[in-house]
């Protein structure tokens, strides 16, 4: 199928400081997360910014990028402006992957922009939960589905919670599994039809959202669908600190055989 990528990108992060900028073997972080979306089949990849830095980053290295306002509440308004100017068909899909997803699956996301269709005008994608400090960790965003694969809800909570079953021990995950009702991370990658995307900015905020602090919540609470895609891959983990900098960074680190280590050694 057709999609496109939009990547929003922001230099602000009270963490880690020009984020999207961070060196990663030679190249900015958001041309590589751009190089990695381009492997998905994905049509076209945009980055979405609203600075200038960011910007001409992207320019020198060749990635599409479009400047947006600097007063949008959320990457999902971002990337709504730029749709916008693109000219897209209403049932066109339009992608929306994290800039700080620099080991992001390209398989992932082209399953997930699979799942817009008729009637379920927004996807997004899940996997199985096998350690039990995730299950129980607020960061860690569950997801329930129904029997079409759609969300029923999503919860910082450990959900489902087994009355009269569950507790707190490995075994107890253990049985989850085995009778197919393990807890599902959500996974922060979601997909749009070009309609809904610019229906989603105008839809009020709703009180599930802001008690969970969770964007989705609002859509569910309209009434509109969310498909999911479920795999049992367990994703590469995104930059939030220096530490999970640090992490990718050495995946980008030229092998000791590679031409340039050895031009290196012989200088």
């Amino acid at each position: 199928m057709t999609f496109t990528v939009i990547i929003p990108a922001r230099l602000a992060s009270t963490r880690l400081p020009d984020k999207p900028l961070a060196d990663l073997g030679g190249k900015p972080m958001i041309v590589r997360v751009a190089e990695r979306a381009a492997q998905s089949g994905a049509a076209r990849v945009i980055v979405a910014t609203d600075h200038r830095d960011i910007f001409a980053a992207c320019e020198q290295h060749g990635v599409a990028v479009a400047m947006t306002r600097a007063d949008h509440p959320s990457g999902t308004d971002r990337i709504a402006e730029v749709a916008m100017t693109l000219d897209l068909s209403p049932d066109a899909v339009v992608v929306n992957v994290q800039g700080d997803e620099p080991l992001i699956d390209p398989g992932l996301i082209a399953a997930t922009a699979a799942c817009i269709q008729d009637g379920v005008p927004m996807a997004t994608a899940a996997h199985p939960l096998h350690e039990l400090a995730e299950v129980f960790n607020p960061n860690v965003v569950k997801v329930v589905l129904g029997k079409d694969g759609r969300a029923l809800f999503f919860s910082r909570a450990p959900i489902p919670w087994n009355r009269d079953g569950f507790s707190l021990s490995r075994e107890a995950l253990a049985d989850a599994h085995r009778a197919d009702y393990a807890p599902l991370r959500h996974i922060g990658l979601y997909a749009y039809s070009a309609q809904f995307l610019q229906i989603y900015p105008t839809l009020s905020a709703s009180p599930l959202e802001r008690i969970e602090a969770l964007e989705q919540l609002r859509v569910l609470w309209h009434g509109y669908p969310i498909a999911v895609h479920l795999t049992s891959l367990i994703p590469e983990a995104g930059v939030d600190t220096p530490e999970d900098l640090e992490r990718v960074r050495r995946h980008f680190q030229a092998p000791p055989d590679s031409p340039l280590v050895a031009a290196i050694s012989a200088l």
